[in-house]
């Protein structure tokens, strides 16, 4: 009967334990220097401010360690450099800030699935940059490697092995595809890049959670680019899907917004995509129109069907997907709050549930659960 009792008992604590996880959504504000600290309600999506941590400067990008114990961050003001702080578990706290050196102001930061690496692009360097990561998760400087991209780098992503490296190439409208060795190197696959469409703009990529498919945004043309991933890394192009609110919103086609950009005309300027990680749902942002659109992904050919598309903050630069897939958060450049919607887990719709504060040009989301 005892025993009987203590399994019982067993069974209950091992069901009932994702009830205790805690899910914590941080927003660089870049105007602000700050990163902004959320908890994310598991049942509800609601958001409720915990804090600001000072960043020191223009932060923009961050990415999260393979353990996800650790925060980085880029800072695009002088001096320019790598933040990273340590994830309180229990509060979303972020503790032991340590700086390093940057060789470029990056408006992308990754890490690699295996904890070595940390991977840079720089827009107005041309350049990708390979730093070494400590045991304890600290970045170490110089880079140990830098890899010329052609005109305006504007992502870095590494597939689930950690031995590719897939960069968004606005300039040249190309996906270079690389090898990333156990130094750091990086070495191109075959010709070393796939092209996308013509003046699309090649900004950021997203791998699907089996690592078969990288889907591409481009940030003028909002067209999301699908290739198929093959053995030694190389993608092959298989399938494209026009803007799908462009028309909508009387979109012209965008141009590069460089420093000196000053032009009324309402243009297509994508930013983010996302997938969840069961693979169903993709979610792209556009900022002219201030919305998220959502496509449904066919689980054997990783082809897109659209499903609608929503307002969200206005200028949604950053999205980030919860790592339970219940929940998207959008930041706004132009929103004083951060919202987050619910995903419908069978049709993929988004609906507003929740928002919270939010500072001065909110643009990067990133979210962590423990």
């Amino acid at each position: 009967m005892k025993i009987a009792l203590r399994l019982a008992l067993l069974t209950a604590l091992t069901f009932s334990a994702p009830l205790l996880a805690q899910t914590f959504v941080y927003v660089s504000e870049a105007s602000d220097g700050h990163i902004a600290r959320y908890s994310l309600n598991e049942k509800t999506g609601a958001l409720t401010l915990l804090g600001q941590t000072s960043a020191g400067g223009k932060v923009m990008p961050m990415a999260l360690s393979a353990d996800h114990h650790r925060l980085y961050a880029a800072i695009r003001s002088q001096p320019l450099r790598l933040m990273s702080w340590t994830i309180d578990a229990q509060n979303g706290d972020l503790l032991q800030a340590n700086e390093t050196p940057a060789a470029a102001s990056y408006p992308y930061i990754s890490t690699d699935s295996q904890g070595r690496f940390l991977l840079g692009s720089s827009y107005d360097g041309d350049v990708v940059h390979v730093y070494r990561l400590a045991a304890d998760g600290k970045v170490i400087a110089p880079p140990v490697a830098a890899y010329k991209t052609g005109h305006a780098a504007h992502s870095v992503i590494s597939d689930a092995t950690g031995r590719s490296v897939y960069v968004g190439n606005l300039g040249t409208d190309r996906v270079l595809q690389l090898n990333l060795t156990p130094d750091g190197s990086l070495t191109p696959i075959g010709s070393g890049f796939v092209a996308t469409e013509a003046e699309n703009g090649a900004r950021h990529s997203v791998m699907s959670p089996d690592n078969r498919y990288l889907y591409n945004i481009g940030e003028m043309g909002g067209i999301i680019t699908q290739f198929q991933r093959q053995p030694n890394g190389a993608l092959k192009k298989i399938a494209e899907w026009p803007n799908a609110v462009a028309a909508q919103y009387h979109l012209q086609h965008g141009r590069e917004r460089l420093a000196d950009y000053n032009d009324p005309t309402p243009r297509i300027w994508s930013a983010d995509i996302r997938i969840t990680p069961n693979g169903r749902f993709l979610y792209v942002t556009e900022r002219t129109s201030s919305t998220v659109t959502g496509y449904r992904v066919n689980k054997q050919d990783g082809k897109l069907t659209l499903i609608g598309s929503w307002p969200v903050e206005k200028q949604p630069r950053g999205i980030a997907i919860s790592p339970d897939g219940r929940w998207l958060i959008a930041s706004g450049e132009k929103s004083n709050v951060t919202g987050s919607y619910a995903i419908n887990r069978r049709s993929g719709v988004l609906k507003r549930v929740g928002s919270a504060p939010a500072g001065g040009d909110a643009n990067w989301v990133t979210v962590v659960s423990y």
